[in-house]
């Protein structure tokens, strides 16, 4: 039986536990694990980033329940799609898109809205069936017609332009840009901010009060405030596009 993985925007709400519950009905036994419910409501690119630095860590095979879906219920297809290692269930508006371009896309169906399925629950009553299916063995092509995915996502990245992913649960602004190597100091630029940052490899390299650049844990650099929150010292809203160009490096 496969390994279940459910990302959504939900927060502390009993929609996760109603998801859980169909999912379980129809597969008795499934090990269904949370990845997080905690993207910001709506946040669409939140929820991609948070999926495509995440998949990776889990068993191949494993499949992914991934909603995050302002447009439930609306014109966008709902899709079960088959990857190189992995499945992911989930709507087409981009979410999905950056693991199915890193992994490789091999397969995909929309699935089909059964009669009565109240719309704006389509996590429970179009995507959970099609998970549990899965879980069971049921081939991909089994669920749904063939497809094509047609909402793409990408993170902006020109050079050393690119932009602020995520806040973190600690106030850090996370980017999808990769460290320079040796690098002591940072030059950040955005279209607000012209700023020269210290790097440090770690939290605790950092003096208490000071902002600083690091390497995250998903391989980019975020900007911190050592013992407080960057985003409440910064204006840099996810999507914002920055630069973080090295500025002196150790010889």
């Amino acid at each position: 039986m496969r390994l279940i993985v459910f990302l959504s925007d939900f927060g502390f709400s009993a929609y996760v536990g109603v998801v859980k519950g169909v999912i379980l009905t129809l597969c008795p036994g499934a090990a269904v694990v949370d990845l997080t419910h905690a993207v910001t409501p709506f946040a669409v690119r939140e929820g991609a980033w948070h999926l495509l630095t995440g998949y990776a860590y889990f068993p191949e095979g494993s499949i992914f329940l991934a909603v995050v879906d302002p447009g439930v219920g609306g014109e966008r297809q709902p899709l079960a799609v088959r990857t190189r290692r992995y499945y992911l269930v989930g709507p087409d508006n981009g979410l999905l898109y950056p693991v199915l371009e890193q992994d490789g896309l091999v397969e995909a169906v929309a699935l089909p809205r059964p009669p009565g399925v109240v719309s704006t629950f389509e996590a429970r009553d179009v995507f959970a069936p099609a998970v549990a299916a899965l879980a069971r063995g049921e081939a991909l092509i089994s669920l749904g017609t063939p497809t094509t995915v047609r909402v793409p996502l990408r993170f902006h990245r020109r050079g050393r332009e690119g932009e602020v992913v995520v806040i973190d649960a600690f106030g850090n602004l996370i980017t999808n840009l990769p460290p320079c190597p040796e690098a002591r100091r940072y030059h950040l630029g955005s279209a607000s901010i012209n700023l020269t940052l210290p790097f440090y490899p770690t939290y605790a390299h950092a003096p208490a009060g000071e902002l600083f650049v690091t390497t995250g844990s998903s391989g980019t650099l975020e900007i911190a405030l050592s013992q407080g929150r960057a985003a409440n010292a910064l204006p840099l809203a996810p999507g914002t596009k920055i630069k973080l160009t090295a500025i002196d490096r150790l010889l």
